[in-house]
């Protein structure tokens, strides 16, 4: 059964560039193979990993429907079930040290709950396959309340260097126990921290009852890196950002 980790928080708060450098600590701890989930929409952790994507679970759920209404002879006589699971498991990309898949979006109209019922069916099912996963959620509460993100290890809350971010982090700390979802841990992590801004910002998520696990400072070759294209998986090991998110995901497995 794989360790999960899963990352939550509002839009612009560094969740995607924290899976990738997250996933670059469990690889290079030797904890592979990783399985990396894009469960975002609007798909990018693959660019910040530095890999290419052939396909994903909204574009094969759309094809599944699409074969199902045209009356398509499935091959070996498959059950759409097993055709999907076979479509899922070559729409999974290997990388070094680890593998990713994406979820992506629906290519026509229809609800996404279809697209996140399939892929928390999936992930349940290849959670048996690796030590190690890392979830890079969509912005906001709704994968929450649609229980797309569920039997996590240990949830990683997303906030800017700001009240307003600590406040969406405590909603979302506090939908989780609304849901009754199965998340064992979860904490703080506040990104783009000035040194003189810590203390007040530990102080004011602590008046939430949030203490803050960690604080990732502003990062210049983060914004340099994304300026070329270059994937931020490839950042230096004396950057700042690679050193706080490696502190941070040390201390989950102290």
């Amino acid at each position: 059964m794989a360790f999960v980790i899963a990352l939550a928080g509002k839009g612009g708060t560094g969740k995607t560039s924290f899976s990738a450098l997250a996933i670059r600590y469990l690889v290079q701890t030797g904890r592979v193979p990783v399985l990396a989930v894009d469960a975002d929409a609007n798909s990018s952790l693959n660019e910040v990993l530095g890999v290419n994507v052939h396909t994903t679970v909204g574009r094969l759920r759309e094809e599944s429907l699409a074969a199902v209404k045209s009356g398509v002879v499935r091959p070996g006589g498959m059950s759409m079930e097993e055709l999907f699971d076979y479509q899922i498991q070559q729409s999974i990309i290997e990388a070094r040290g680890f593998d990713l898949i994406v979820m992506g979006r629906p290519e026509g109209a229809g609800c996404y709950c279809a697209a996140n019922n399939i892929i928390r069916k999936y992930l349940d099912k290849l959670t048996d396959s690796y030590p190690y996963m890392v979830i890079d959620n969509e912005a906001g509460l709704e994968h929450l309340s649609r229980k797309t993100t569920n039997s996590v290890d240990v949830l990683i809350i997303m906030s800017d260097a700001s009240v307003r971010g600590i406040r969406t982090a405590k909603r979302i700390h506090d939908l989780i126990g609304e849901l009754g979802l199965e998340i064992r841990k979860n904490i703080l992590v506040i990104n783009r921290a000035k040194d003189n801004e810590r203390e007040e910002l530990r102080l004011a998520a602590e008046g939430f009852g949030l203490p803050v696990a960690g604080f990732i400072p502003h990062d210049e070759s983060i914004s340099i890196f994304d300026l070329h294209g270059t994937p931020v998986f490839a950042l230096p090991e004396d950057s700042d950002s690679v050193r706080a998110v490696s502190d941070i995901m040390a201390s989950l497995f102290r």
